[in-house]
């Protein structure tokens, strides 16, 4: 009796949280294009201040790859009034912190400042986007910091190529097929009017969402927006290839030496539906029942019981046309990659023939409802959630609202998907091997 009374408290208690939860906002356009998305939160004396451009990897030349990640750091450098080395500095001196990241189909660049600073950071994203200074000390030394970059990240890093490895044998035809950070080559042959180019078509207010999160006065915020971005000009309007990959139909064998290792791995890679389909949401539910932590079926059959398997890992990858499934294996002692994908296929195969149980569905519930209420309980990841549900899904209000799609899938649903993306001669198998031949 006791068990249902706490069981029933705690649903009251989280449904209390989801429902308090609610992300109310407002979004409007200026003139020249540019999208606003405000949310008022005045219960801590803290703003953020955040612009999303719709550009990633999947806009670049095939020849002239890396462009979207060398952005990222170039738009650091400085403008017409922001001197070289200056751009930290600004935001530490305010008391703020800053940052950027970039993938397959976006770059975000974001401020953090106490709110008496949130001027600071409208002037700063403004300058970003009016003035930035595309000189040749600028691009030669980004292209040091992203030579240093790739080093550390893929070229030296255990396993760090599984990622470009993957794409390039997922897709031919579109540009997803090529890793965010790029070519190295392709960065040391580009000239300085390639740069320019690049930042005149893709950093202009109509590609970009300008998000104001946290203690802010509605109404004055949007005064000071309008002063800051509203004389900006609008670019070129952007034409973007609708490219369709053609469908997996047999499996894809694909292998890898990495020298940076010593235990080979097995990857598996689905291509699955872009992140706004309602697929991709099934997905990720499967994805998180097989591999997503030491619950997940795979990490309790093969680390915990069979103790086959160094490590069980996923990498879902969501992006706007397309995105994947992931699932990896490292063994352990005596036991294969071949063996572990022996063991995983069996799993997938469990859950394409047979419903998952009523009490693993309940747990898939509470883990996206603790998901959604983590997400959205910093300023900082309600502004990059407004900014990518508007960009990349074409619907702000799925802040509010996604957690009602993953309520209403079904184990039914979830044992069709999975029949329908998760077979075997609709993926990649990479064997990812240490650079001895005698590897497993």
């Amino acid at each position: 009796m006791k068990k249902h009374v706490f069981s029933a408290l705690s649903l009251l208690f989280i449904g209390g949280l989801l429902s308090a939860q609610e992300v109310n906002f407002e979004e409007y356009d200026l003139d020249n294009g540019l999208h606003v998305i405000l949310h008022q939160d005045n219960s801590a004396p803290v703003v953020t201040t955040s612009v999303m451009y719709h550009v990633g990897s999947k806009d670049e030349d095939p020849d002239k790859t890396g462009f979207a990640h060398f952005f990222e750091h170039l738009l650091f450098e400085g403008t017409k009034n922001i001197e070289r080395g200056e751009w930290d500095k600004i935001v530490s001196s305010n008391g703020g912190t800053n940052n950027a990241n970039t993938f397959l189909d976006r770059t975000y660049y974001y401020e953090v400042f106490p709110s008496n600073s949130l001027e600071v950071g409208l002037w700063l994203e403004s300058e970003r986007m009016l003035h930035p200074i595309i000189g040749q000390v600028g691009v030669d030394t980004q292209k040091e910091v992203v030579q240093e970059e790739r080093r550390l990240r893929v070229d030296n890093s255990p396993y760090g190529a599984f990622f470009e490895q993957l794409l390039s044998n997922l897709y031919t035809k579109h540009s997803y097929r090529w890793g965010v950070i790029g070519s190295l080559d392709h960065l040391a042959s580009a000239t300085l009017d390639d740069f320019k180019k690049f930042n005149k078509t893709y950093y202009v207010p109509n590609n970009a969402v300008l998000v104001v999160a946290g203690d802010i006065d509605t109404e004055k915020t949007k005064k000071m927006i309008a002063d800051y971005f509203g004389p900006i000009p609008r670019g070129e309007e952007i034409k973007r290839p609708n490219i369709q990959e053609d469908p997996i139909t047999n499996t894809i064998f694909a292998e890898y030496r990495d020298p940076n290792i010593q235990i080979p791995a097995i990857l598996l890679a689905y291509r699955t539906p872009g992140q706004g389909q309602r697929d991709a949401y099934v997905i990720n539910m499967i994805s998180t029942y097989l591999s997503d932590g030491e619950s997940s079926k795979l990490y309790k059959k093969l680390v915990d019981e069979k103790k086959m398997a160094l490590q069980i890992f996923s990498v879902p990858i969501d992006a706007e046309d397309y995105s994947s499934y992931i699932v990896g294996a490292l063994p352990v002692g005596d036991n294969t990659i071949q063996d572990l994908k022996k063991e995983i296929d069996e799993e997938i195969l469990k859950i394409q023939m047979n419903l998952i149980s009523e009490k693993d569905y309940q747990k898939l519930q509470n883990k996206f409802e603790n998901n959604y209420v983590n997400a959205n309980s910093s300023i900082e990841g309600v502004a990059n959630n407004l900014a990518e549900n508007y960009m990349l899904k074409d619907n702000t209000n799925l802040i509010n609202t996604e957690i009602d799609i993953y309520r209403s899938i079904t184990r039914e649903e979830i044992m069709e998907v999975a029949k329908k993306y998760l077979k075997v001669n609709q993926r990649v198998e990479l064997e990812y091997l240490p650079t001895q031949k005698d590897a497993n």
